[in-house]
């Protein structure tokens, strides 16, 4: 694992991968770049008659919003970040504050999920 900084180029909210609300943040690295995202946190597509929300898609999205320190999902945009690298040809594992020590990683939310499901 390499933990480097960079910058959110973008940050999305689409319902058009599938029938799937996803969140994609693209990360640029000044010689790299990455999409941090892609996980369903709620399902529809534009003139659907229903939609399903996710808590858990929710509070993970407030969650990078804190971790960035921001309260404006559009002011993600242009915001640094550290980000640690799996590798070469790997994605990002998690997501971190440029200068505080907090830090996101879906995996690891959407996997306390499914381990509190077992108990």
């Amino acid at each position: 694992m390499e933990i480097k900084n960079a910058k959110i180029s973008s940050a999305e909210l689409s319902m058009s991968d599938h029938g799937c609300l996803t969140m994609w943040l693209m990360l640029d690295g000044g010689g790299w770049g990455c999409g941090f995202g892609g996980y369903c946190l709620g399902k529809g597509y534009l003139g659907a008659t229903e939609f399903e929300g996710s808590a858990k898609g929710m509070e993970s999205i407030m969650r990078i919003m804190d971790v960035v320190g921001v309260e404006k999902f559009t002011d993600l945009k242009g915001r640094y970040v550290r980000a640690e690298l799996e590798g070469w040809g790997g994605g990002i594992n998690r997501i971190g504050n440029i200068t505080e020590d907090k830090w996101f990683s879906y995996k690891d939310f959407f996997r306390k999920e499914v381990d509190h499901g077992k108990h």
